[in-house]
């Protein structure tokens, strides 16, 4: 199962959002830094509003969403690339994840400690971008040593690492993240092999106070920092209050429905987050339905129609004839299975179809 680290500066409200999203209080949240050492890890569900009238349409009461996991990685402080505060921790915890979801303390408060000694969202992003970037310039001198010396034995691969290398460094030393080093689709495959922390897709959890949930624009810092996150690191932002999510958490459904609606919103900033830490990941979803259960199951993004038979089970992947697929729009539209196929909304696919985000989907496969 593929993980988003949840990072930012200590007392951001990463592990209060922690526990909003995998609703546990696996993560300790409290007023002083390095409050998480060691990384808390928990199963997410992603909130699929297609599986309830799925499950209706074939008469099931069972409902599995996908999942992803969530890590709660230690705070981290100016100067980590050099080893201050708990920095190696961080940055072995953030090398192991393959996305960052990146919470930044928005909302002002006398009561919370700001490890800074002021709010400024910008600021802290940052601080941890330059200390992800540092430690990368350290991995990159050390891979192009490296791959110099291969070059010299006409290795073709090392002269193709050497040329990205040579190039990225400069980049990196202008402070710039490194998956915004223009690359073709051969450098940007190359470039996973690096292993390199600021080559990894970033998110922005923007933290806001309770009461600023249903105006965000009037919160002074928000509309700045969104201006920011996409004009120089090309990122996107949800707005949350991490307080509030953890409250809603440990309610029922119908209370949580209501105190949203008290509140003036309708839907959960988690809910949007967790959608779009799936889609960071380069994530999306089939569903299957029938009398036992509708699944939503996860599936990355450009795989053939045999390899998401393999998501349900290797044997449906070697022994794969075709996939009935259908919409979930023109499924829903149709009002049954039967009239699907009545209507020829149902067509087979073959082995060289890419699944697409909310494909429902019967497998046919030799016994």
């Amino acid at each position: 199962m593929l993980q988003a680290g949840i990072v930012g500066l200590p007392n951001v409200g990463k592990s209060t959002l922690f526990n909003a999203l995998t609703k546990t209080r696996k993560a300790e949240a409290a007023n002083y830094p390095f409050c998480t050492i060691d990384p808390n890890v928990g199963v997410v569900q992603v909130p699929d509003t297609r599986l309830q009238p799925l499950a209706d349409l074939v008469g099931t009461s069972t409902i599995i969403p996908a999942a992803i996991e969530m890590v709660d990685i230690a705070g981290l402080v100016e100067g980590a690339s050099k080893g201050e505060g708990l920095g190696n921790k961080f940055l072995a915890n953030v090398r192991e994840v393959d996305a960052i979801v990146h919470v930044v303390r928005c909302f002002e408060d006398e009561d919370v400690i700001h490890n800074m000694g002021r709010v400024d969202p910008i600021g802290d992003a940052e601080v941890i971008m330059t200390e992800l970037i540092l430690a990368d310039v350290e991995s990159a001198q050390s891979q192009l040593q490296k791959n110099q010396k291969k070059a010299r034995g006409q290795d073709k691969d090392a002269e193709a690492n050497v040329v990205l290398l040579e190039r990225l460094i400069p980049h990196l030393d202008e402070g710039k993240p490194a998956n915004l080093l223009p690359m073709d689709e051969d450098e940007r495959e190359r470039l996973k092999y690096f292993f390199l922390l600021s080559a990894k897709s970033m998110l922005y959890a923007c933290n806001l106070k309770e009461e600023e949930i249903a105006a965000p624009s009037s919160n002074e810092h928000l509309a700045k920092f969104q201006e920011w996150a996409a004009s120089q690191q090309d990122a996107d932002c949800c707005v949350i209050s991490a307080k509030m999510e953890e409250e809603l958490s440990e309610l029922p459904d119908e209370d949580a429905k209501e105190y949203l609606e008290s509140m003036g919103v309708s839907d959960s900033g988690v809910s949007s987050l967790i959608k779009s830490t799936y889609n960071l990941l380069g994530l999306a979803s089939f569903l299957t339905a029938g009398e036992k259960e509708a699944r939503a199951w996860t599936f990355t993004q450009g795989m053939t129609a045999p390899q998401c038979a393999g998501v349900i089970h290797t044997d449906f992947e070697k022994n794969f004839i075709k996939a009935e697929v259908v919409s979930y729009p023109d499924l829903i539209e149709a009002g049954s299975m039967q009239s699907a196929r009545e209507s020829g909304k149902w067509r087979l696919e073959g082995k060289e179809y890419l699944f697409v985000d909310g494909d429902v989907v019967l497998f046919k496969c030799n016994a």
